[in-house]
């Protein structure tokens, strides 16, 4: 049977030769340094000042792309909607549509984990949290795949596939300026309208950081947490020893879910920019240059991880840089473990074999930002 780093191309023995060795790399073709330790990826992640993520020429959704106060700043106006005790009460309603579109799968005769499960769970909690009509969805799927894929799929379609990012991005700012011009006219109780009203030391987000601030609530609050659940059903389907386990001890469903997103983490990379000259694995990098962090690669780091390459789904503790570390760890975690846990739950109660379909074919995501694939069909006959 494939493992689960061979269905979403996770280079694992290459992986663990770059860290024994120099740690670090130079990629010429995207003039960047690649960085593959898991103390050093600490160390840039938690170092702001030196490796920053305000210094990139790529425009980049808000909170994103910023350091500093401005970037404290906008964290705290939304942070207070993505507290662990303001997520919990998002259980029920998470539950409810995990049983609702399993209920669906279980009546088809194709059932396809990622595109029917993995995907319409989080962009329906999002969606309603940001008050998105629900007939625009499909919308938002086809501007988020345009949106996910990166540099290295630029280079292969060419500037045509650049020219469809603008298009898309372009199209995403109408769309919620528009949903801005609304919320203006008559506030809700969405997270929309409660950005507008917000303030932090007297500060408002301005048009168009309102904007860029709800592309990515919508995008990155969907599209991450889709590729971990879809990796989470891989697990249970590639692992039945971790499945059963599971099934006998529902309570562990947290600790193994931490497992998958440090063995499998949605984002497969991070980029910083050096803001000074500076030494990283007795290389010099100088101001200007790029570093990319290799997250699936520090995650496996033989000595922060014992048995790094041993799915533990009792592993305690358990660092991982699944979410990030430092002034930019993830936003939405507590949204995206509840979500991912209550997800694979209901997965195992609807599909206790979870046995892939004949002839179904597991392919990997064709991005290089998200570790993820694309289609997933279990047999419905053998639930």
């Amino acid at each position: 049977m494939q493992s689960v780093a061979d269905f979403v191309r996770l280079p694992l023995a290459e992986y663990r030769a770059l860290r024994a060795t120099t740690g670090i790399s130079y990629d010429d073709k995207f003039k960047s340094w690649n960085v593959f330790r898991y103390a050093d990826a600490a160390r840039i992640l938690n170092d702001p000042a030196t490796f920053s993520s305000a210094a990139r020429s790529v425009k980049l959704p808000s909170i994103v792309g910023m350091d500093g106060a401005r970037h404290r700043k906008l964290r705290s106006l939304v942070q207070q909607a993505f507290t662990p005790r303001m997520v919990e009460q998002l259980a029920p309603r998470i539950d409810a549509v995990a049983g609702e579109l399993l209920e669906s799968g279980r009546r088809k005769q194709r059932f396809d984990v990622i595109q029917d499960f993995a995907y319409p769970l989080p962009i329906r909690i999002i969606a309603e949290m940001l008050g998105i009509p629900m007939e625009d969805l499909s919308t938002f799927r086809r501007w988020s795949e345009t949106l996910v894929a990166g540099p290295r799929t630029d280079a292969i379609r060419g500037q045509s596939f650049a020219e469809e990012r603008e298009r898309t991005l372009a199209e995403l700012e109408e769309y919620f300026a528009q949903q801005l011009k609304r919320r203006r006219a008559q506030a809700g109780s969405d997270l929309i309208s409660l950005l507008l009203a917000a303030e932090v030391d007297g500060d408002r987000l301005r048009e168009i950081e309102l904007a860029e601030f709800c592309r990515l609530l919508l995008i990155a609050g969907y599209e991450t947490t889709a590729c971990q659940i879809g990796t989470g059903a891989l697990v249970l389907h590639a692992l039945p020893h971790v499945a059963g386990r599971l099934r006998v001890d529902p309570a562990m469903m947290p600790s193994a879910c931490e497992e998958i997103v440090r063995c499998f983490p949605s984002v497969a990379a991070s980029v910083r920019v050096a803001t000074s000259d500076v030494e990283l694995c007795g290389q010099k990098i100088s101001a200007g240059e790029s570093l990319t962090l290799w997250t699936g690669s520090a995650n496996y780091d033989e000595t922060v991880f014992v048995d790094s390459e041993t799915f533990d789904a009792t592993r305690s503790p358990n660092r991982h840089l699944g979410f990030g570390v430092g002034p930019h760890f993830c936003l939405g975690a507590p949204l995206a473990r509840l979500e991912l846990r209550i997800a694979l739950s209901r997965l195992l109660e609807a599909f206790p074999h979870l046995e892939r379909g004949d002839d179904a074919r597991v392919e990997a995501m064709d991005s290089p930002f998200l570790l993820g694939v694309k289609s997933f069909v279990v047999r419905t006959d053998r639930s």
